[in-house]
């Protein structure tokens, strides 16, 4: 069964399930551009995107976790195909129907199917939480995270979260793991996010803490070096597993290469 993960940066990956390919919060900014992060906030990407939009080839949807410049900027906007099937937040889809038509709303524990030559792609929205209290529901925009469930009649299901930019709350986490008791794969938002003083996404601690919750069976982290917002490194995780000895195999993936997320 073909299961890979291509990384782009940020958190943007090409991810081949089956026969589907999905396009993960594409980020295609060059270095030195500028991502806009809202309320007059922006940030200078350091690093260079290992793909262009017009090299990811045919895609069957775009999952986009939430509206930021980091996540989706101007450059995908003009260059996706316009009837992609885009889907994420209804705070995004109403900012993009008018240019992607086939944009698709879904709310937490909503979920979507793909379906292709007897195998179905399962895309379940999963609650997630951008920055503490009030700040998340005021500032930031709304954001999700999905379980991807691959099924098909000669093996047995495939189930990859993608965590989208949230920090870890046990609540969540709890209700994810009664909802979704085996995880295959875990593609984890880090970085440590912080603006302002807040912390936004998933420093070391909190990525170790969210792996201890799920034990996914291979974790795939992403989404740590490529702006300066960004102030927890790939390394600090890397230690935290080790020093946890975490339930999980952790895929270190660099921009350009592709490792697989099969157990």
């Amino acid at each position: 069964m073909t299961a890979e993960l291509t990384f782009i940066g940020t958190a943007t990956t090409l991810l081949r399930l089956g026969r589907f390919t999905l396009l993960t919060d594409p980020n295609f900014l060059h270095r030195g551009q500028r991502a806009y992060l809202g309320h007059g906030l922006w940030s200078k990407r350091r690093t260079q995107p290992a793909l262009g939009p017009h090299d990811v080839g045919p895609l069957d949807a775009v999952f986009l976790s939430h509206l930021h410049g980091d996540h989706f900027d101007r450059i995908a906007r003009r260059s996706l195909y316009p009837d992609v099937p885009l889907l994420t937040t209804a705070h995004a889809v109403r900012h993009l129907r008018r240019r992607f038509t086939e944009s698709v709303a879904l709310r937490p524990w909503e979920h979507l199917e793909l379906r292709r030559d007897g195998e179905c792609l399962r895309i379940t929205a999963v609650p997630a939480v951008h920055g503490p209290g009030p700040v998340s529901r005021m500032l930031l925009p709304p954001v999700i995270g999905a379980v991807l469930e691959l099924e098909r009649p000669s093996a047995p299901t495939l189930r990859l979260y993608i965590t989208g930019d949230t920090l870890f709350r046990p609540r969540l986490a709890g209700e994810l793991a009664d909802r979704f008791p085996t995880l295959d794969a875990m593609v984890l938002h880090l970085g440590g996010t912080r603006l302002l003083g807040l912390l936004l996404t998933m420093d070391a601690r909190q990525g170790a803490g969210l792996v201890q919750a799920l034990h996914p069976a291979v974790t795939v982290p992403v989404h740590y070096d490529d702006y300066p917002v960004f102030r927890s490194p790939l390394a600090d995780f890397l230690t935290a597993a080790r020093r946890h000895a975490l339930p999980t195999d952790v895929r270190v993936v660099h921009r350009g290469q592709t490792v697989t997320v099969e157990r």
